[in-house]
């Protein structure tokens, strides 16, 4: 009984930190008309919460070593709920963003208590498999709990419905942490003067490039348009920069710098950061073209379901499997199937809805949910084997691959969709010249639906363009997020093509070039 209730407060944990943390992005052009403001400016929210977020996991982990998991725990939950509570005041953006990025900065506490009290569920055999494929797949699934479970909140009270649904959340949590407590693990002092100077210098660069990466696709302040990005960015690349430098020289860093400019490192680096961006086509790609379409999250709650049913089986089928041994393997078959996925989407029409998706997005879902637990463990396992010291250097890795990747894959989507849609509008409206008999007689079916109301042939000509209009820029969006799929299933090819010639060089330089037993087989097996 006792791992069930442990890992029913780690679901709670995550559902409480996840659905926190989504709701403001799944929902940006509800929450827009509620602020009064654009969803340009929404989106500084997301910015504000990501900016903290992206880097507080790193100098967590050593207060939670330094003081204890009680003395950690208890007082993040009792800030996380007052962060919470103070999701009920905002009636402006200004104050919002305060509080999201009050809430950015407890929310890594407690989605790595959830995390922990997931592992508390299994024996020690079973951490690394079941426990962290459990944990993951409850933290990959919470963007589509909240697309499902928003509707009916913001029809009962916009957004202080959806925080009033994460304070009763978050007092649940307040309650579940006093009452289970975790097992106590070996203090040790960890923390150092120098730490005070590198992680705020950490901090301020992973939450500039997070602000970059949010903002930077908005149409408001694009790439090269604003040059308060480029500047952003610059003191981002210094801020890291001078933590490196500082790191470099001392005796027990807090970032190993030598190590995670390792080829080993940067190899994991580059394979996670690959398969983050990939992943983005479902939370950016699929939900983008639907909003394209004018289908809202209510409109898609069945392929919502079908995404999370493909996430599950993921997740038992990663725990089931899950073996140091296995993981190229792993690595493999997620590739193909976010690369077959992916190529199914790139067949999207006007007339594509959601149910037209069902297979792809639950072959993307299993995927992805297969991948993550497998990387998690390679990492962890080549940290463990230099020391637990080097967990917070590889820590600073997963945190940039999956928090800023996130980001970065979304931002990357976002850009290419909008590069292609004025790409195929371009082609698109060219060839619209009321002298093809095609064209006028669209025109004039479009404007017979305002015959009624208007006489004026000049104004119900312009009327009958203007939905022509309308009509072609949808087509154009439509156009450009099937290249965006398409271009996914190409990236997730080559990827895949990569690690089978790497498997492939592996296994004929173990067969060649290494010296063998008796039995034929390689001495390193």
């Amino acid at each position: 009984m006792r791992p069930v209730i442990y890992a029913a407060t780690s679901v709670l944990l995550i559902f409480t930190q996840g659905l926190g943390m989504n709701f403001v992005p799944v929902n940006l052009p509800q929450l827009a008309g509620a602020f009064g403001a654009t969803t340009t400016e929404m989106n500084w929210f997301v910015a504000a919460y990501m900016a903290p977020f992206a880097s507080m996991t790193l100098i967590l982990i050593k207060v939670r070593t330094q003081f204890g998991l009680r003395r950690f725990a208890e007082p993040s939950i009792v800030v996380f709920v007052v962060a919470s509570l103070l999701h009920l005041i905002p009636h402006n953006i200004y104050s919002g963003m305060a509080v999201r990025f009050l809430a950015g900065m407890v929310g890594p506490a407690i989605s790595s208590l959830g995390f922990l009290y997931m592992l508390e569920a299994f024996p020690p055999a079973l951490k690394r498999t079941w426990g962290f494929s459990m944990a993951l797949t409850c933290s990959l699934s919470m963007p589509m709990v909240a697309r499902l479970i928003s509707p009916p909140l913001l029809d009962i009270g916009g957004w202080q419905a959806l925080y009033a649904m994460d304070v009763g959340l978050a007092l649940l949590a307040l309650a579940a942490i006093y009452r289970l407590p975790l097992t106590t693990i070996q203090r040790a002092k960890v923390l150092h003067w120098k730490d005070a100077i590198t992680f705020p210098l950490i901090a301020i660069g992973f939450g500039l490039l997070a602000v970059v990466f949010t903002m930077g696709r908005q149409p408001d302040y694009w790439w090269l348009e604003s040059p308060w990005l480029g500047w952003c960015a610059a003191a981002a690349l210094v801020a890291i920069g001078a933590a490196a430098v500082i790191e470099v020289h001392r005796d027990t860093p807090l970032v190993n710098v030598r190590w995670l400019l390792s080829g080993e490192m940067l190899r994991f680096a580059l394979v996670a950061l690959v398969f983050r961006i990939v992943l983005s086509e479902q939370t950016t790609g699929a939900a983008g073209l639907f909003q394209s379409i004018g289908l809202l999250n209510e409109q898609s709650r069945g392929l919502y379901l079908v995404i999370l049913a493909g996430m599950a089986a993921g997740g038992l089928v990663s725990g089931a499997i899950l073996k140091p041994e296995r993981i190229r393997r792993i690595h493999m078959l997620s590739l193909l199937c976010i690369c077959a996925g992916a190529c199914m989407d790139g067949q999207a029409t006007s007339l594509t809805r959601p149910e037209n998706m069902y297979m792809s997005q639950a072959l993307i879902a299993f995927g992805s949910v297969l991948f993550l637990p497998s990387v998690m463990t390679a990492g962890i396992a080549a940290a463990l084997k230099r020391g637990p010291t080097y967990i917070t250097s590889y820590i600073v890795v997963f945190l940039f691959t999956q928090n800023l990747g996130g980001l970065m894959g979304s931002s990357f989507l976002n850009t290419f969709v909008t590069i292609r849609e004025k790409f195929h509008s371009s082609l698109l409206v060219e060839r619209i010249v009321m002298a093809d008999p095609l064209v006028a007689g669209r025109v004039s079916q479009l404007s017979a639906a305002y015959g009624r109301v208007l006489t004026d042939g000049v104004l119900l000509k312009a009327e009958g363009l203007a939905l022509l209009s309308q009509q072609t820029t949808r087509e154009a969006y439509i156009l450009a997020y099937n290249d965006v799929f398409l271009a996914i299933s190409v990236i997730a090819g080559a990827a895949l093509a990569v690690l089978l010639l790497r498997s492939a060089y592996i296994q004929l330089k173990m067969k060649f070039f290494l010296p063998t037993n008796k039995t034929g087989e390689p001495v390193s097996c």
